[in-house]
């Protein structure tokens, strides 16, 4: 199912978020959690892709073990930096051949040095352009509330959105925030550029106090005061940590779906503990 159809559900849905292994040694165990995480029946789960298409294959058989044997709709992650474009129509005719209906078309983290090949891909519009000409696909986009860190301003980085949508997106994704002002600030943004489309929030339950500050260095993303007061008072205690991320994220979730969002997409790092956590407290919400 095109994950545009489930976002129709008045009520809201939520969705989780894993990635696959880096090695093949790694791929059962991997699968199990998926599998796991996919058997609380969230509306689609989100399978991540490694640079350079590092983990092609096992992105392709992680998606196609939760949508296949769980009936959970797979959105498969598919990048474009430093990909031939004869690949790239390989992909997509191994992802119809898995039942996978739904991508998120991303450019990819540039390698260090890395040189574009003749003809290659640069940007994650002109990946859309091509799963589009391609057909069949529901196709999704990254978007960042705080603009993304390689762009010299947030406004260009929307811009640069739009250039996205206008290339057949057909919904968005957020990168992960902890603040929901930002979000709804940046939603009024874009609608102010004519992006209509769906716009999926993205969560991050922080369990692990002592990654964050990295995380989010990387990713361009800030922390409210009110969440640095929750990592310094619980950020020692791993029991403490665990309990106060997932209820942060939860509030975020039952705020966002209050304001009438459809859907939130929960980054749950392969745990299925958290992801149950989540499930187990909006319960009677979703």
């Amino acid at each position: 199912m095109h994950i545009l159809n489930l976002l129709q559900n008045t009520r809201g849905c939520l969705s989780f978020e894993v990635f696959p292994p880096k090695k093949a040694d790694n791929f059962s165990t991997v699968e199990a959690a998926a599998l796991e995480i996919a058997a609380l029946r969230p509306a689609f789960m989100s399978v991540t892709y490694g640079a350079g298409g590092a983990t092609d294959s096992f992105t392709l058989a992680l998606a196609r073990s939760i949508q296949q044997g769980c009936g959970v709709p797979a959105l498969a992650h598919m990048t474009c930096c430093g990909v031939p474009r004869a690949e790239i129509g390989q992909r997509l005719t191994d992802m119809r051949a898995a039942g996978i209906e739904n991508i998120l078309a991303l450019r990819g983290d540039l390698p260090q040095g890395y040189v574009s090949a003749p003809g290659a891909f640069r940007y994650a519009a002109e990946l859309v352009r091509e799963i589009k000409a391609y057909g069949g696909f529901c196709v999704g986009a990254a978007c960042y509330p705080e603009g993304h860190t390689e762009c010299r301003s947030a406004a260009q980085d929307r811009l640069y959105l739009k250039e996205k949508v206008d290339a057949g997106v057909d919904f968005l994704a957020t990168q992960m925030f902890f603040d929901n002002g930002l979000l709804y600030k940046f939603l009024y943004q874009i609608r102010a550029l004519g992006i209509a489309i769906p716009v999926i929030p993205g969560v991050m339950p922080v369990t692990n106090g002592a990654q964050i500050e990295r995380i989010c260095k990387l990713s361009g993303t800030s922390l409210p005061a009110r969440f640095r007061a929750i990592l310094d008072k619980y950020g020692a205690s791993p029991a403490a940590m665990h309990q106060a991320g997932i209820l942060y994220a939860c509030e975020q979730i039952v705020d966002l779906l209050a304001a009438g969002i459809p859907a939130v997409h929960v980054y749950s790092m392969n745990k299925p503990a958290v992801a149950a956590a989540i499930r187990s407290n909006l319960r009677d919400i979703l």
